[in-house]
């Protein structure tokens, strides 16, 4: 007997289909969108998989993080279906938004009205922490042997990805990293500064900078961390508020993002709160 979806099998299920339309339309302009289009239906097949009653206690567990890490994985995807930068981007209306909103382009102005090496230290280890604080949920849920709240935390962490990748997609923005010059060099001579800008240049994608998905999982991962262990969620609530601001001083995203992404982090987890509770009905109904 086949088992039930998931809830986060059923969002990545529907993200994946959205990505293999999307990609076969696009594959006239960018022939590369086909392996993006290629690539999303052999996950759709592996979720198929995952339905299996025979995949036994580490079956379940692979189950339960699989999902998570091959939307990840995918990221670069979004490269292939915009033409590696040839879609049309819309940042000259976040600019508009963001100086209506602010009275100045913050994220282009900020680390200039208010030189810091100190803050420029800090607010880019702030930034750089967001790839240590995204497992911790998952590696929490998986040191406790919780199958549950492991589906919870793959579900709410994939539904921010999502939110956010369909974005990108549809409504691409390169953001302040490709619109503006470099900050002066004394800015960018630090460490974490240096750690940053390597991670970017290996692994950004060109119009994924709203809403930001920095800012946005960083939210959830702590807001889901709280609800399993509270002192390691208070610790991640202060990283992502560092992280919210660092994102915007360190020129990496228009202010309008880092908002973007919190608005996205506040939907998320209420309707993870939904998903899980609907299926852990289901389930006990069934």
């Amino acid at each position: 007997m086949a088992l039930k979806p998931r809830p986060s099998e059923w969002l990545l299920g529907a993200y994946a289909a959205i990505v293999v339309v999307t990609g076969l339309s696009r594959m006239g302009r960018y022939p590369a969108a086909g392996w993006a289009a290629l690539a999303h239906a052999l996950l759709i097949l592996v979720l198929i998989l995952f339905q299996s009653d025979k995949l036994g206690q580490f079956g379940r567990i692979v189950r339960g993080v699989a999902p998570f890490v091959l939307l990840l994985a995918l990221y670069g995807a979004l490269d292939l279906l915009s033409g590696f930068g040839a879609e049309s981007t819309h940042d000259q209306l976040i600019r508009r938004w963001e100086r209506a909103l602010f009275g100045r382009e913050i994220s282009r102005l900020w680390w200039q009205n208010a030189q810091s090496i100190g803050w420029s230290w800090v607010l880019h280890a702030g930034y750089f922490a967001y790839y240590f604080v995204i497992p911790i949920p998952i590696l929490l849920t998986l040191s406790r042997r919780d199958e549950r709240q492991l589906v919870r935390a793959s579900f709410a962490l994939m539904a921010t990805f999502v939110s956010c990748y369909l974005v990108f997609i549809f409504f691409p923005v390169a953001g302040p990293y490709y619109e503006f010059p470099r900050p002066a060099a004394w800015f960018t001579a630090n460490p974490p500064a240096k750690a940053v800008y390597a991670v970017l240049a290996r692994g950004s994608s060109y119009g994924a900078a709203f809403p930001s998905s920095h800012v946005a999982a960083t939210w959830v991962a702590a807001a889901v961390t709280w609800s399993i262990a509270p002192r390691w969620g208070l610790a991640l609530i202060g990283a992502a508020a560092l992280l919210t601001v660092g994102v915007v001083y360190c020129q990496m995203h228009y202010g309008i993002d880092a908002l973007a992404g919190v608005a996205v982090a506040g939907l998320v987890i209420p309707l993870t709160r939904w998903a899980t509770a609907t299926s852990d009905r289901s389930v006990r109904g069934s």
